[in-house]
């Protein structure tokens, strides 16, 4: 099976290099802007009325090779690659949530960028909190880790 997914625009942020990205979007006060292409402009109708928004993208910029076994950034100890965050996957794939500022027509304004300049975004969808806030009451390996 053969998927392919075509960009639906261009997430800019200030950040030109991964070790300038801050860990997770959660903890950025770093804005950014989506300049979503317009042929797809319409499909932005009605955003502006949330005030967080996920970005999915292609971690188009990771030089990482795809790793099963990885030691992520907050640990000491390997895990497998589906129990992290961490980019080097079997399919680049990364997720954002971020604060929605401003709608200017195909462009949108964020706040909480994580992402390197001119990553290709391949997706938005709104954050919606009686759909996507549960009780966490495992966290596997980040409950137990060393240190803070």
């Amino acid at each position: 099976m053969n998927i392919i997914y075509q960009p639906i625009g261009i997430i800019h942020t200030p950040i030109k290099v991964k070790e300038d990205a801050p860990i997770q979007s959660a903890r950025s006060e770093i804005n950014g802007h989506v300049e979503v292409f317009l042929e797809f402009s319409e499909g932005l109708e009605g955003i502006e009325e949330f005030f967080q928004i996920y970005l999915l993208y292609h971690l188009n910029q990771s030089d990482q090779p795809v790793s099963l076994h990885v030691k992520p950034f907050l640990d000491d100890q390997t895990h497998g690659v589906f129990s992290t965050r961490q980019p080097c996957r079997p399919n680049a794939i990364g997720l954002s949530i971020v604060r929605l500022l401003q709608r200017d027509n195909n462009h949108l304004t964020f706040c909480g960028a994580d992402m390197l300049d001119q990553t290709p975004l391949l997706d938005i969808k709104p954050y919606i909190p009686n759909f996507d806030v549960f009780e966490a009451t495992k966290t596997g390996w980040y409950q137990n880790r060393k240190f803070h």
